[in-house]
């Protein structure tokens, strides 16, 4: 029996099109916001689109940050952050005051290209991304591909053995990140086509 993959619905995140994105490559998924059910989860996605705080808030509010907890750190089953979902993986961003989960010691830092105004941010658009290190979320990927972003924050681990993947818009950062059985990226696996639908059999079958 395949294992069924619990997309968490904290109120932030494009629940549907990564449920649909999931259900296209055939793995089982649902979406859930009780604890009670995400404790039964065989693997976790946290997705996210919106604000560092108000995410982080509403895991709080919601009952949710102990089970999540438990989950990743105790019981330790797969766990994908997409987008915001891998900022609130770190210790803390730019765009807030709050603690984020801090489940890999990395930060999230605001772009900012003072001195280059032809680079926009939010970063959006595809580009490319290669393989910082081997992971079981990069199997049988090339040395470089090309992924969609939107976002206005980067990632950056204190461990580079945490940085499985790397984009370079103005700056080097990381857009994959792992530690142990949490993963995370920055990018939209739900809207990035085959490379999507293969990053995600990968999650899958982890």
């Amino acid at each position: 029996m395949s294992d069924m993959i619990t997309i968490v619905n904290y109120g932030l995140g494009n629940l549907g099109s990564v449920l649909n994105m999931l259900k296209k490559i055939g793995a089982k998924a649902v979406i859930s916001s009780e604890p009670s059910e995400i404790e039964q989860a065989d693997k976790l996605i946290l997705p996210g689109v919106g604000h560092f705080d108000a995410a982080m808030k509403k895991i709080e509010e919601s009952g949710l940050r102990n089970v999540l907890n438990k989950k990743a750190l105790v019981d330790k089953i797969p766990v994908l952050g997409i987008c915001l979902g891998m900022q609130i993986l770190t210790k803390g961003s730019d765009e807030g005051t709050l603690p984020g989960l801090g489940w890999i010691d990395a930060y999230t830092t605001k772009f900012d290209f003072p001195g280059n105004p032809e680079l926009k941010v939010p970063h959006m658009g595809w580009n490319l991304v290669k393989v910082s290190n081997t992971s079981p979320l990069t199997e049988g990927f090339d040395d470089e591909f090309r992924f969609y972003f939107v976002h206005s924050y980067r990632v950056d681990v204190v461990n580079p053995a945490d940085s499985i993947l790397k984009t370079t818009y103005g700056v080097e950062y990381d857009s994959g990140i792992k530690n142990g059985n949490i993963y995370g990226v920055q990018f939209h696996p739900e809207k990035s086509h085959k490379f999507g639908m293969k990053l995600l059999s990968n999650f899958a079958a982890i």
